[in-house]
């Protein structure tokens, strides 16, 4: 046998991803989603906390104009540079050595963040942050994807976007009570700050523990470490008889990421996903980052807008929860065209009505649909590769849209400031409209399908 077929050969001859995708769910599986989740809490708080700290400059040092834009826009260039690099990382050396290094790599340049004596070194401090944080959703939406059975695969990666959600309200009421306040000597800006350095270290801890994807391993002609984690999966589950047989599924073989990139219909998904990812931000990020400054636009005071705006995040973790019965009964192609319909409706909705509860009432049903499309595309995004590339692929693609985040408030900030809250959601809705456009014609179905149907190549 030659080398190149060796590498991508079943582990022991047994069909690694079709006994996975066929295991009930056992009590790693809920590990799993419970660890991944706590990392990508501290994600999302890393991204939503840009806003809180552009507020908080903007307030009590009067910051604003470019100097406010690069201090928000530093962590989303980090991010896009974390992304690329450590989703090809991730396919090298492994997903769990790739989202141990990262979170470690968080922790250490936000407690630097914490204590920056100059906005320099916050803005260095801050892109630094980035680029470890960044890389925490493409490993983990390529473990997720390697690792959950294919009939629960939706629901159970919903969990773990629904636990990293709560810290968009969580970081919402931290800032309402830390903005303009110290404790022990410390601004409140900066307590945020280590809350993130701190939580990233107990989630490095808890992950210590979890296995290597078995669909890698055996990518990597590792058999008897692969069919080792499998076995991990596979305890206190029940599998049916049928599926210990040798599979006669031919060997991959192992070639270089842009070469098996290249491949129809690879190169056609990686195009999609580029375009989406340009374009999403405008709706996901540009609600998130910017509700704050939207607001104190509109003449409201800084307190009630914080106000407002937590009370609108809890539209996150309620979303979140509701993707997951959404995700098991519908297809995650259209699921994502018709959650930023909502959320682009909704958005609009809030820039434009007066009333304070209609406010948080469309506020929240914003967030609620943006966290459905988020949880929606997240999934959809990593089933559309094979798992070899599999991390490469989201890394490279979901790096743009950090990138486009990055330059949201070079975009966005002066279409508020100069035509007001109305016309800054007519270019999100454009947006928005651009980024699911290209789902219709290149985007596969993928729902209750294994990974080997999805990706045939």
């Amino acid at each position: 046998m030659t080398l190149t077929a060796e590498i991508g050969s079943p582990a022991k001859g047994i069909d690694i991803g079709r006994r996975l995708d066929a295991l009930p769910v056992g009590p790693v599986h809920r590990r799993v989603v419970v660890a991944i989740g706590l990392g990508l809490f501290f994600e999302v708080y890393e991204i939503f906390l840009s806003g809180a700290i552009g507020t908080a400059l903007k307030t009590e040092y009067g910051l604003g104009g470019t100097t406010l834009m690069v201090i928000m826009a530093s962590t989303f260039v980090g991010m896009f540079v974390g992304a690329a690099a450590f989703g090809h990382i991730a396919d090298k050396i492994g997903r769990r050595r790739a989202f141990m290094i990262n979170l470690v790599w968080f922790s250490v340049c936000s407690l630097v963040a914490a204590f920056a004596p100059n906005l320099a070194i916050l803005v260095v401090a801050r892109f630094l942050a980035g680029v470890g944080i960044g890389a925490e959703y493409p490993v983990a939406d390529a473990y997720l994807s390697d690792v959950l059975p294919a009939s629960h695969r939706g629901r159970l990666a919903a969990w773990a976007y629904t636990c990293s959600f709560l810290a968009v309200p969580a970081l919402g009421f931290l800032s309402l009570g830390l903005t303009g306040h110290t404790i022990a000597g410390i601004a409140g800006w900066r307590i945020l700050l280590l809350i993130g350095a701190a939580g990233a270290i107990f989630v490095v801890a808890m992950r210590r523990g979890l296995p290597e994807s078995p669909r890698w391993l055996a990518g990597q002609g590792r058999n008897g470490e692969a069919q080792a984690a499998l076995q991990q999966f596979e305890t206190d589950t029940s599998l049916p008889a049928d599926l210990s047989e040798e599979s006669t599924t031919p060997p991959a073989l192992s070639t270089k990421p842009i070469v098996r990139l290249r491949q129809s219909p690879y190169r056609a998904r990686v195009v999609m996903l580029a375009v989406f990812h340009l374009f999403q931000p405008f709706g996901y990020y540009g609600f998130g980052t910017l509700a704050t400054l939207v607001l104190v636009h509109r003449g409201f005071d800084v307190t009630s807008s914080l106000l407002f705006v937590a009370l609108s995040f809890l539209g996150y973790p309620l979303g979140s929860l509701l993707s997951i019965p959404l995700l098991a009964r519908w297809e995650r192609k259209y699921l994502t065209i018709a959650s930023a319909a909502a959320m682009a409706l909704c958005g609009i909705a809030f820039a434009t009505l007066s009333e304070t509860a209609a406010i948080v009432v469309f506020g929240v049903l914003t967030t609620a649909a943006a966290n459905v499309f988020s949880n929606v595309y997240h999934v959809y995004q990593a089933e559309i590769f094979p798992s070899d590339v599999r991390a490469t692929a989201v890394g490279w693609t979901y790096s743009i849209s950090r990138l486009s985040s990055a330059a949201l408030p070079f975009i966005l900030i002066p279409v508020l400031d100069n035509y007001g809250p109305a016309a800054m959601f007519a270019v999100v809705v454009v947006a928005l409209g651009l980024a699911v456009a290209v789902l219709v014609p290149v985007g596969p179905r993928t729902s209750n399908r294994g990974q080997e149907d999805i990706n045939p190549v």
